[in-house]
């Protein structure tokens, strides 16, 4: 894969080789990490846009109206997804500009950063790229085989998984390009060091058992952090746990805003700068509803995953994005079987999670002590699984529409 700016960045910062988001979609997924609530309790159990209707709680404040409450100057460039593309000045924006290609959307963000730094308030920039979201050749992107095509083992190993991971690298190529150009920007402007950079994404990749699962490949995520500045120290590989819940509370502790401590997530800013730090013990993930209702929650730790499932459905979810991949069509006798209520893992000895060991004598005692530990989490995060099933905006709609009198 070609990420040459990706590069320079961990380089220059930290990267955090284990992290992890709270839920494998984009709107859940982008609430946590704009919020450090999860998604059941900052509002977005699905995806935001029509039909869907997912919308933040009112009493859950948004990265930017709480950097903007605290004097910072705020605009977005491009993708949040948290509520309909003409109503992001509700999340706190005080500028936005539209979804684009990232070159054209890193020339943006660089003729706004020179806006910004002529002025006497901190500034608040938030990038969202369309790439790497299928299709692929968003932008005029082009395949990349440059250094060769890896396809992971929990896809197969054939010419379609190739053509298709050659195209998915070429959108990388092109994000990656935009990350360079915006980098390259703050130094020209003399803010480079000054800055607090941030690259993240949102979910796994949208492949096969990937995306919107709870199996790693649908959760874990990249997560990087650089600031000369601050303290951090360039080159650093951070293996402990980390959890996209944790970065509002660690990036208001970075910047001095008391707000970090009520949140749910976990400052690790003490990890970032040398100071003590009490690694997490686990990492918590859950999907509600996508296109449909389909309400699962998960525990990883080290070393093994419990996923819950709460109604029946079939062994994976393929949303619409990923049936357009030529590795749907091989896979689809993956998918007919009916999830089992409980799927428990050991990541060690099987990394793709394939061997379900849910009621295994051996491992009784693991089981009953993720089950313990997932339930005290949704308890004290007042999941409303614990409470029934849970009713979507759409279903509120139809019915209002139903009982409407005429």
């Amino acid at each position: 894969m070609t990420s040459p700016a990706l590069d320079l960045l961990a380089a220059g910062g930290v990267r955090c080789a284990r992290s992890f988001c709270t839920a494998p979609q984009c709107s859940p997924s982008r609430a946590s990490l704009h919020t450090g609530f999860y998604p059941h309790a900052a509002g977005v159990l699905g995806l935001a846009h029509p039909p869907f209707g997912w919308r933040l709680s009112p009493a859950i404040p948004h990265m930017a109206q709480s950097l903007g409450a605290s004097g910072y100057s705020t605009a977005l460039v491009g993708m949040q997804h948290l509520v309909d593309r003409g109503s992001a000045r509700e999340l706190g924006y005080q500028e936005v500009l539209p979804v684009a290609p990232a070159y054209e959307e890193a020339d943006a963000s660089v003729a706004l950063l020179r806006e910004l730094s002529r002025g006497d308030a901190p500034f608040y920039l938030e990038v969202g790229f369309e790439e790497p979201h299928r299709p692929y050749d968003f932008g005029g992107a082009e395949p990349d085989s440059s250094r060769g095509v890896h396809v992971p083992e929990y896809l197969p190993d054939a010419p379609e998984s190739r053509q298709d991971f050659g195209a998915f690298q070429g959108a990388i190529r092109q994000m990656d390009a935009g990350v360079g150009r915006i980098l390259a920007g703050l130094d020209e402007l003399g803010i480079g060091d000054s800055t607090l950079v941030v690259f993240a994404t949102d979910h796994g990749a949208a492949m096969p058992r990937a995306k919107c699962t709870l199996y790693d490949p649908g959760i874990e995520v990249a997560l990087l952090l650089r600031w000369p500045d601050g303290g951090l120290r360039g080159g650093r590989l951070i293996s402990e746990l980390v959890s996209n819940v944790d970065v509002t509370p660690t990036l208001l502790d970075a910047l001095g805003i008391s707000k970090a401590g009520s949140l749910q997530g976990r400052s690790f800013w003490p990890l970032l700068n040398g100071q003590p730090y009490t690694p997490r013990t686990e990492v918590f993930a859950e999907k509600t509803f996508h296109t449909y209702y389909e309400p699962m929650r998960a525990i990883r730790t080290d070393h093994q995953k419990l996923i819950v499932n709460f109604e029946i459905s079939t062994r994976v979810d393929v949303p619409s994005d990923i049936r357009e991949s030529p590795i749907y069509p091989l896979m689809l006798s993956q998918f007919d079987d009916v999830r089992p209520a409980i799927e428990l893992y050991d990541l060690g000895s099987d990394r793709w999670e394939q061997r379900n060991l849910a009621g295994s004598a051996e491992y009784a005692s693991i089981e009953e002590d993720l089950r313990q530990r997932l339930l005290d989490w949704m308890r004290l995060t007042r999941d409303p699984l614990l409470d029934g099933p849970v009713a979507s905006p759409y279903y509120a709609d139809t019915q209002a529409w139903l009982r409407a009198e005429a």
